[in-house]
This record gives structure tokens, C-alpha cells and sequence, in this order.
């Protein structure tokens, strides 16, 4: 079932009732590990309207979302983590402009095996309780290296956010650093997106009040996600950010092997 714009909405709103049931769980996830939504999302989203509604449908929501998770603990904090980690957030933004210019040439779903299959690895080897860390010493290098890769998938596919995970983890941050960072570097994304997509038409008449009304759910689920992370310690939260990560690598293996 289609929905090509507020006309189809219309008569469809059972589709626009699981539309706002499938943000919610997002919007939780995300609140409560700072990452996920937008990959449920483009996961699920397609199979009750066009992939160019499921598109613009995200965006807001994600946009939206992703504020409130980068200020949550207020603009000093957020500030504090755009100081941090300037690096990666540099080679994140430049290199996604430039990957995104060889769109055309690079073969997008050799390019996503290639990152799925060692985000599941590394995940797994976590979770089967091997450490993997990045010595304080070479965390500026890991940094632009991992910052650099993000860039470069994420112009191809969108998807930048998986070695971000990779290095807090990797570093020892803590869950609401962790959750902040992740909201400061994919609002710089989702800003992009949201002016990308106007300039596109994806964002139009018809999407951007579908789009707009799916931030009413995706706000509640942030809000239930929220509660949950300030419940979890670090253990837990780290050990579901691994199965979420591992979920997150096998989504992008099934894209790779079946579009």
C-alpha cells in the first residue's frame, strides 16, 4: 500500500496508525540507547508506503529527536562533546560531502557488506566477552580513521552512525556520554539530510505533514526511552548496545545481499 501524499493518507489510516506504532518503538529504542531509529525506520517503513514517503516520513522525527537528545543534559554538555570529539565529527562531515559525490560510481551495496560485516564481528566478540580497546594514546588517530570510514559510508548509504558506536565503546564511554554524542554528531547529519531533502523535493507539500506528525510519537517513545537509560547501568546498557549493533550490522548485510 502506497502513500503518496495526504490524499492516500486519508484513506489509509490504519497505515498511518502502524506508521506511528512502528516510530514509538523507534523513538524508545533510541531514547534509551541513543541510536536505531532511523534503521527501524527505513526497515520497516516500505512495506505500508513508497520509499520516497518512508524517506521524508523520518526525517523530522529523526531531526527532532536527535535535538533533544544532544541537549538533554543542556548546551554546556553538549558543547563539551562537540570539543571532544571534533575530529571525528570533521571527518564524518567532510567526508560524507565528498563520498556523496561519488554516489554514482561506488557500488552501494558492496559498500555496506563491507561495513555490516565487521560491525556484527566486532559486536559479537564483545558480547562472547572479548575486550577490544583503543589505548588512550591512539585514540586521535582512531578517531579520524573511524571518522573517516563513517564519512565515506555514510555518503554512499546514510549510515554513519555504526563506527561512532564502535569507538565510544571501544573508549569506555559511559552511557549518557555516550547517548550525547551520538545526538550531536546525527543532528549535524539529520540538519543535512532535512536541507538535503527540501532541495531534492523528497520534502514536499504532501510528505512534510506526515512527517511532522510522526514527531508526536517519536517524542513519546524518546520519553519512555529516557526513563529506561536512566534505569540501566553501565553493563546492561552496554551489553544492549551490542545486540543492538549486531541487529544494526545484520540489517546491513540483508541490504547488501538483497537491497
Amino acid at each position: 500500500m502506497g502513500l503518496g501524499g495526504l490524499e492516500t493518507l486519508a484513506l489509509a489510516p490504519l497505515a498511518l496508525a502502524v506508521a506511528a506504532a512502528l516510530t514509538l518503538f523507534a523513538g524508545t529504542v533510541k531514547g534509551a540507547l541513543g541510536f536505531a531509529m532511523p534503521m527501524i525506520l527505513i526497515s520497516t517503513f516500505p512495506s505500508i508506503m513508497s520509499v520516497e514517503m518512508a524517506i521524508a516520513a523520518l526525517i523530522l522525527p529523526t531531526l527532532v529527536t536527535n535535538f533533544s537528545q544532544a541537549f538533554r543534559q543542556g548546551m554546556a554538555e553538549a558543547w563539551g562533546s562537540v570539543r571532544k570529539y571534533w575530529r571525528m565529527m570533521t571527518a564524518i562531515a567532510v567526508f560524507l560531502v565528498i563520498s556523496a559525490q561519488m554516489l554514482p560510481f561506488l557500488p552501494e551495496r558492496l559498500m555496506l557488506g563491507l561495513l555490516g560485516g565487521p560491525i556484527v564481528a566486532f559486536a559479537l566478540v564483545q558480547l562472547l566477552g572479548i575486550p577490544l580497546r583503543i589505548r588512550v594514546e591512539r585514540r586521535r588517530r582512531a578517531e579520524w580513521g573511524l571518522g573517516i570510514i563513517g564519512g565515506l559510508y555514510g555518503g554512499v548509504s546514510g549510515v554513519w552512525g555504526p563506527p561512532l558506536i564502535v569507538y565510544l565503546l571501544s573508549t569506555g564511554a559511559e552511557p549518557r556520554e555516550m547517548v550525547r554524542v551520538q545526538g550531536v554528531v546525527f543532528l549535524m547529519g539529520a540538519v543535512v539530510l532535512l536541507f538535503a531533502h527540501l532541495q531534492s523535493g523528497v520534502l514536499n507539500a504532501a510528505s512534510i505533514p506526515v512527517s511532522a506528525l510522526l514527531v508526536v510519537p517519536a517524542m513519546i517513545g524518546m520519553w519512555i526511552g529516557y526513563y529506561i537509560q536512566d534505569r540501566l547501568d553501565a553493563g546492561r546498557f552496554r551489553r544492549w548496545t551490542l545486540v543492538m549493533l549486531v541487529l544494526t550490522g545484520l540489517n546491513l548485510l540483508r541490504l547488501a545481499l538483497f537491497g
